[in-house]
């Protein structure tokens, strides 16, 4: 089975939000939802017209945008399944007796250049180029093969046949092209398509390697924090990214909550970063979860090049490139879980990895909650509002209401309790639309695509 799409509408950063409809809903029922039907990345492609989910079970689903028709422009916008393929298995590492999940950790769009379309995606140790191609012709009339493709007797050939291409049903084919394995002992967790398009770089929790796109059996190291003795381990990356237009720089996070900037021009090993931003610790808001809750489990550039936003457990945090110092600013994601760090570290949500994504002009930054709420800051106005993905809210003509959480007390009717809060549901993976204001959210095995108002 493959994810469904609801299509909804978001609201803006202010409580106005009446006007606000929800268009369609197409959700898998929960009870025939599997551990490999969750959804484990999310990704636009450079246009937009493409969005790209992974799961647990080792798919990648592509999904299309509709063009608009003078017929239904309403449906401008609305997206439905393009292609469903296999891209990882399950594998066994017999050397070191251990499963490989065929999981999908990430997914990366490269540009488009003709009419096919290309991804990167990649589990815990091979990453994998996707071809992704459409077929509305087949050749028919071969001299040596009959119609249904058995040989024919050469004997019985007495004329001399032109193959012709005949119209057929549009079919969308995946093929696997390269397949970058056998370079990380430790799990992969990110890649990132340098801005030449023609390198990229994967991580794992100790290495960074670099890889021509064309070459697969050969990749060169460009950061390795793994100490002469294990023992002696005091963080590991944690997310890298490429910057956006300069293709001698990227970034790596790491799980002490620094990030370190470096350059390629340096020197071939960039274990030597040329800028570290690192915020310092309040010594009166120390605790036993400070070093777990400041890991940083995402790191992106601005479309801009000229900002990075990280993610901690309870914040995101936007840092100028040029001021090293202190972020430049903070936002509180769910700072009432703070009192519930205890009973988090022992259900293990507290080392959840929550990713953040800015929309395309760098304004708005969104990321991802529990009780299937996910959060917006407006960068210039400073207003946040929370959003909840649910099937309540994935209803035709629904209203998207702004949901409001207290932390004890007298409640009020629209806010729910922080004792009532489901961390079973939780909003890891989210994706912003490079140029409109089109955002998917990805809700466990749901797929929630929302977008601005349409009339």
């Amino acid at each position: 089975m493959s994810p469904k799409a609801s299509r909804a509408t978001t609201p803006p950063m202010e409580e106005d939000i009446d006007t606000r409809k929800i268009n369609s809903s197409f959700l898998r029922d929960h009870n025939y939802a599997t551990e490999a039907d969750i959804i484990s990345t999310v990704e636009f492609n450079a246009t937009g017209e493409l969005l790209a989910t992974g799961d647990k079970g080792g798919r990648v689903v592509v999904f299309q945008r509709e063009q608009e028709s003078k017929n239904q422009p309403q449906r401008r916008g609305e997206y439905n399944v393009y292609s469903t393929f296999q891209s990882h298995e399950p594998e066994f590492d017999y050397l070191k007796s251990l499963e490989i999940e065929e999981k999908i950790n990430k997914i990366r769009w490269l540009p488009q250049h003709n009419a096919a379309y290309f991804l990167l995606s990649t589990n815990d140790k091979t990453v994998k180029l996707w071809k992704i191609s459409e077929r509305d012709k087949r050749p028919e009339g071969y001299n040596l093969k009959d119609e249904d493709g058995r040989i024919r007797d050469p004997a019985t050939i007495t004329t001399l046949r032109v193959p012709v291409l005949r119209p057929m049903d549009l079919m969308v084919e995946a093929t696997a092209r390269r397949v970058y394995s056998n370079a990380h002992t430790y799990h992969i967790n990110s890649i990132s398509v340098n801005s030449d398009y023609e390198t990229f770089m994967s991580t794992d929790d100790l290495r960074i390697n670099l890889w021509n796109l064309e070459i697969t059996n050969k990749s060169f190291n460009i950061v390795d924090i793994k100490p002469a003795n294990m023992e002696e381990l005091t963080e590991v990356i944690t997310a890298a990214e490429f910057h956006p237009n300069q293709c001698n720089t990227f970034v790596y996070s790491s799980s002490k909550g620094s990030i370190r900037l470096c350059d390629m021009r340096a020197s071939a090993l960039c274990d030597n970063h040329s800028k570290f931003f690192e915020e310092p610790e309040d010594p009166s808001n120390r605790s036993f979860f400070s070093e777990i809750i400041s890991s940083i489990s995402d790191v992106k550039f601005s479309h801009n090049g000229r900002y990075l936003m990280t993610r901690d457990y309870l914040t995101v945090k936007v840092w100028d490139l040029n001021m090293e110092s202190k972020p430049l600013e903070t936002y509180q994601v769910h700072d009432y879980l703070r009192s519930k760090l205890c009973s988090l570290y022992e259900n293990d949500c507290i080392f959840d990895k929550f990713e953040c994504v800015w929309n395309g002009s760098d304004s708005v930054i969104m990321t991802g909650s529990y009780n299937n709420f996910f959060r917006m800051f407006d960068r210039n106005t400073k207003r946040d509002v929370t959003l909840e993905a649910s099937r309540e809210n994935s209803k035709p003509r629904a209203i998207l209401k702004p949901r409001k959480v207290c932390l004890g007390g007298k409640r009020r009717k629209d806010e729910i309790s922080v004792d009532s809060l489901d961390f079973s549901k939780k909003i890891l993976h989210t994706a912003w639309h490079p140029s409109e204001n089109i955002i998917a959210v990805a809700a466990t095995n749901n797929l929630y695509i929302f977008q601005d108002k349409v009339n």
